[in-house]
């Protein structure tokens, strides 16, 4: 009898190469696909693998994007753009730069697909478990031996099952579920396992609200995020190009009884838009028990929260309306794609019509770099992932978070507001 299997033991059985692994064991995996970036990728791995006297493993399972040093408007930046275009081309690996934040233009790409190991130079890789891969981010030394060797050994972990019933409410979102999970469970209530998501209110969500969830299982302590792939997954990635081959996607998929670390169950239509107060993700609770407190900017950007889907969002509050005076409304498409199609759309015109200052396509200030980090004592509503504190700017500023709905929403008023009343504005129009 074939034993019940969790999603993550299924990819690091292949990867490893048996039929079979148990969550404890120690296994060394093939790696599929390595993703750097300009800051912790050629910079950091290249004197290493100097140093080691070798090569890539394989130039065409590497991927290379530049986005955190964009639009290199500061010298270190543009020296630091101009070595990454320099290895790239030496090395002669896959390289988008400046097209968008890694997170969002690996997919988009169709670099991704079902059941690949991934492993990424960056904390929020998870991401890739949007789309049924075991991504994971790593530090420079380690991606540097990866690029060596093709090769990454990893404790097979447990999984942590987090189920949503039923369907989100209007103006809740993908954000708002890790924002909740993040003040239920905590920063470590992922214990660097596998966290995997589902239910009826994951499978209705969009490849892109998937991302959002997979993305910041970082936020939860977990080593990866993953979603079993689905109909919506598949078409997505055809869209984007990605080879599938014969892939038999369907047979990834947690088992109905494969033993897992703890199932949560949760009720997505009982959930509320949510906000987190400076400085961490974990403290977060409802919009509507949240001070009003008045804000100086409102960020629009991150890989959680400036997608196509995220500034339609947005430009649902703020068709028609204007800023608050004394508030800055910055907007960093995450990605040159998903930027056009909203120029294309109207949802651009719609955002710049009400008063929001355009960003490159790049990290910026959720990172902390860029001309645009926050200043002194400073508040600031933001659709990232972090709010930690000094991250965007100055040890004084104070970053909120919340969805690209409560952002606008808080835009408009000047304060950390609820977004419903704007949308239910809108439909009685």
């Amino acid at each position: 009898m074939t034993t019940p299997t969790t999603l993550a033991q299924k990819i690091l059985a292949r990867a490893s190469g048996r039929s079979h692994v148990a969550p404890g064991e120690v296994v060394t995996c093939a790696v599929d696909l390595a993703m750097i970036h300009d800051s912790g990728g050629p910079r950091r791995v290249e004197p290493i693998l100097q140093d080691l006297g070798v090569g890539l493993f394989d130039r065409n399972k590497v991927v290379l994007i530049s986005d955190h040093f964009v639009p290199g408007d500061t010298d270190e930046g543009a020296r630091i753009l101009e070595l990454t275009r320099a290895w790239a081309k030496e090395r002669q690996v896959a390289f988008h730069d400046g097209e968008g934040i890694c997170h969002v233009v690996l997919p988009e790409k169709g670099h991704l697909k079902p059941g690949m190991l991934v492993v990424g130079g960056d904390s929020h890789s998870p991401t890739g478990g949007a789309f049924g891969a075991y991504m994971f981010g790593v530090g420079a030394t380690e991606m540097a031996g990866v690029l060596a060797t093709g090769e990454i050994w990893l404790k097979v972990p447990q999984t942590i099952l987090i189920e949503w019933q039923n369907r989100l409410s209007d103006g809740v979102t993908a954000k708002d579920i890790m924002l909740a999970l993040c003040g239920k469970l905590g920063m470590d209530g992922g214990q660097y396992q596998a966290v995997e998501y589902t239910g009826e209110a994951i499978r209705a969500l969009s490849m892109q609200e998937r991302m959002t969830l997979s993305n910041m299982a970082a936020e939860l302590g977990g080593q990866a995020g993953l979603i079993a792939p689905d109909e919506t997954t598949i078409a997505f990635l055809e869209k984007a190009g990605a080879d599938l081959g014969s892939l038999d996607w369907a047979s990834l998929k947690t088992d109905a009884d494969a033993p897992v670390l703890s199932h949560h169950v949760f009720d997505a239509a009982s959930l509320v838009p949510q906000v987190a107060a400076p400085h961490s993700p974990a403290n977060s609770g409802p919009v509507t028990d949240a001070p009003g407190t008045p804000i100086q900017v409102a960020y629009l950007g991150a890989c959680t929260g400036a997608k196509y889907e995220d500034l339609k969002n947005a430009a649902a509050i703020l068709k028609g309306k204007t800023v608050a005076s004394g508030v800055e409304l910055l907007v960093a498409p995450s990605s040159a794609q998903d930027q056009s199609r909203a120029a294309r759309d109207g949802i651009l015109g719609t955002l710049e019509e009400a008063g929001a200052k355009l960003l490159p396509n790049a990290c910026g200030i959720c990172a902390g770099y860029g001309a645009h980090r926050l200043g002194e004592d400073v508040t600031c509503i933001s659709s990232t992932a972090r709010n930690f504190k000094g991250r965007m700017g100055a040890n004084s500023s104070k970053v909120w978070l919340g969805s690209p709905f409560t952002v606008a929403a808080s835009a408009v008023t000047g304060r950390i507001s609820d977004p419903r009343p704007f949308l239910s504005e809108g439909a009685a129009r």
